[in-house]
């Protein structure tokens, strides 16, 4: 089958990654995989300290020599080419507010699911914007922002045995060519696909699934992704 979703003329192999709240698992597994694909990676955390203890832990762990460094968010989110934010989601809106300022211009991903658990198990909390991504665009007008990485595993991110990652990112945004760098930036993880999912108002369908995906999960024993048919 040919694939016809990658974004053409688009170039991102230089670009600098940060990821905000990047010292949790999925922020440090997207870090991994970017820096393993040659992209210099920024962690950020609230302590810069903790960044950087994330960040050395992971080139201590990798048999090649990748470019991960870790500092606060605020610095961060400065130094990235595009900003990814995978932070808590008790913590979303008011580290978004505190950085408005840094991210104005650049393509931030929001990556955040906001879900609550129970006995009953995972389940989609309301959000009165609408989803994580639509908060986001609100309290940073002067960003592009996008949603992306829902659904991706951080175990096998992070799992040195898995050198390719069966999956399709959905990329959703109000600005194509952002959407496009975004979907590029889905590609450089060996396995992956950037698919484009629509304008951020279907983003909250999409964040809620990941709470379906954490049901098949626990059911199956297993790391379950999504795969688009017929592109």
């Amino acid at each position: 089958m040919t694939d016809t979703t990658t974004p053409e003329g688009v170039d991102i192999a230089g670009a600098t990654i940060a990821v905000l709240g990047g010292t949790g698992d999925q922020g440090r597994g997207l870090a991994r995989r970017f820096a393993l694909a040659g992209n210099p990676v920024v962690i950020g955390s609230r302590k810069a300290e903790r960044a950087e203890m994330a960040a050395a832990d992971l080139v201590a762990a990798e048999r090649t020599e990748i470019d991960v460094r870790g500092t606060d968010n605020a610095a961060a989110a400065a130094e990235g080419d595009i900003v990814i934010v995978a932070v808590p989601w008790e913590g979303h809106r008011d580290l978004l507010v505190s950085l408005a300022e840094p991210l104005a211009g650049k393509i931030v991903v929001d990556c955040v699911n906001p879900l609550g658990f129970d006995k009953r198990g995972p389940y989609a909390l309301p959000v009165a914007e609408g989803s994580a991504a639509q908060q986001a665009a609100e309290v940073l007008p002067e960003s592009r922002v996008t949603a992306a990485f829902h659904h991706v595993s951080a175990t096998v991110l992070l799992d040195p045995e898995v050198e390719e990652v069966d999956l399709d990112v959905l990329v959703l945004g109000e600005d194509r060519a952002a959407t496009d760098v975004v979907r590029a930036l889905a590609d450089r993880v060996p396995g992956a696909r950037g698919v484009f999912g629509g304008r951020l108002r279907n983003a909250h369908q999409v964040e809620a699934l990941t709470a379906n995906l954490i049901a098949v999960n626990r059911r199956y024993k297993t790391h379950a992704a999504l795969r688009v048919t017929g592109l």
